[in-house]
Formats: structure tokens, sequence, C-alpha cells
């Protein structure tokens, strides 16, 4: 198997920093206000990671949070809902918020410090553009959209072959949809999203790679399915198809690393 090498440069620093271990998000520095929801996010995270709370345990009320991180109750209910909405814990209706989910200590190795909540609202907006983009391809589609397309998807599967990690593939397979939807927004928009699809893509399939191989050839599954709806003009089927796909990955970057999927 090929060592998977991360290539893009904005990442180095981070990998770096990791390398040595996670730096403490309690910094004495000075805090951007409005990133306090996303940094609690991350340091409810880190404790569900670490075992602190296992999966089935009532996490502690937004008053012993506010108390414990010295925020207000606000900030730590909107925490809170995007740990929900990224399936990690559950509300019962009177008894309090549940742990759902626990992360594999390798997402956090790889995940950029101090981004994770933004990398999973990437996930959620991509779910959104990137469906109308496939919608848009299965309908203006050219031949040689067609054709780019299915060379990088072979790429692809050449690459999963010998155990490469193809981010760089993966990335120009989605922006060759975009382009197909002749609407050069989508793909001005995913280029700006550029280091987010990048750290994104990065996890899930060095997560892909390290624990379970059969999760590279269900992503390429998903790849197919997208693929051939586009090739047929089927504008629902492919929306449809990308919008699972992206969402799947949501999930696989999130999912413990013993999960088969």
């Amino acid at each position: 198997m090929k060592t998977n090498v991360v290539t893009h440069p904005a990442l180095v620093e981070s990998l770096n920093k990791r390398a040595h271990g996670r730096t403490n998000t309690k910094s004495s520095s000075p805090i951007d206000t409005s990133r306090l929801p996303d940094r609690i996010y991350e340091e409810i995270l880190e404790q569900i990671v670490a075992g602190k709370f296992l999966i089935g345990d009532r996490l502690p009320s937004e008053n012993q949070f506010a108390s414990d991180y010295k925020v207000s109750r606000a900030v730590v209910r909107e925490a809170l809902s995007r740990l929900l909405a990224d399936g990690l814990v559950a509300t019962r209706q009177g008894s309090g918020t549940f742990v759902q989910r626990k992360p594999g200590r390798e997402f956090l190795r790889l995940a950029p410090i101090g981004g994770i909540a933004d990398l999973m609202r990437c996930f959620e907006f991509r779910i959104a553009l990137e469906g109308e983009t496939a919608y848009l391809a299965a309908q203006r589609r050219t031949e040689d959209n067609i054709t780019a397309m299915s060379e990088t998807f072979e790429r692809l599967n050449e690459a999963n072959k010998v155990g490469e990690v193809a981010v760089q593939l993966d990335i120009a397979f989605h922006k060759a949809i975009a382009r197909a939807s002749r609407n050069q927004l989508f793909v001005q928009t995913l280029e700006a999203l550029d280091l987010h699809i990048f750290n994104g893509m990065n996890i899930t399939r060095n997560l892909s790679l390290t624990h379970n191989r059969k999760r590279l050839q269900l992503v390429q599954e998903e790849h197919r399915r997208i693929l051939e709806a586009i090739r047929d003009g089927d504008e629902e089927s492919a929306r449809r198809e990308m919008r699972a796909h992206i969402d799947n990955a949501r999930h696989r970057a999130l999912g413990d690393s013993t999960e088969p999927v």
C-alpha cells in the first residue's frame, strides 16, 4: 500500500501540531465571541472521543456546561444544537441530552484544529449546493463533460485498488460535475470551499483506508450512481444521489472507526 501523503499546503502546519498532540483550546489569547459555540462544540466533542462521556450517557445540563466553560446558556444551547445536527447526541423530552455516537480518535488527529465545526457545516452546505449542481449537470452535460467525469471516475477506481488516498481525484470528480452544470458560480463556490472540502475528504478517505477499505468501495459506488444519473439525464436521481453521497460522507467522518460504513 502506498503511503498516504497530505498534499494541501494549508494542512501542513495543522498536521505538524497534531503530531505533537492537540493544542489546548482553552487558550489565554483573545477569543472571537461569535466563535464561542464552535469552541464549546469542539470541547464537548473531544470529551466524547476521550471517553469522558460514553454512548448512552446523559450530558450535563446547559447550566452546568455554562458554569464550567464560563459562557452563557445561549452559547451552550447553540453548541448542543450543532452536536444534535451532526447526530452525535440525541435529546429525550424531559430527560436531557444523551451521547448517541462516538467518533474514533483518528478523527481528531486528522481534523483541523479549531475548525471541526466549520468542517461539519461545510458538509451541510455541500449537500444543498452540490445537489443542485448535479441536477443541472444532468440537464446540461455535454459529451465532453461525460468523458471528463468518466475518466476521473476510472482514475479513482485505479487509486482505490492500490490504496491511494486520492483526495485530489475525488475533488476533481466533483468539480467535473460542477463544470457540467454550465454555471461558473458553482465551480467558483467549490473552489472557494477548497480547504474545507479537502479537509473533509482527507478525513473520510484516510479513515476508510486505515480502518475499513470497504468504505472506499461504498464511496465509489455512490459516485457511480451519480455519474449514471447525470449521463442518463435523470435530474431528480442525480440530485438525490449527490445529496445522499455527501450526507453519508458527513456521517462516515463522525462514525466510530469500528463501524463497517
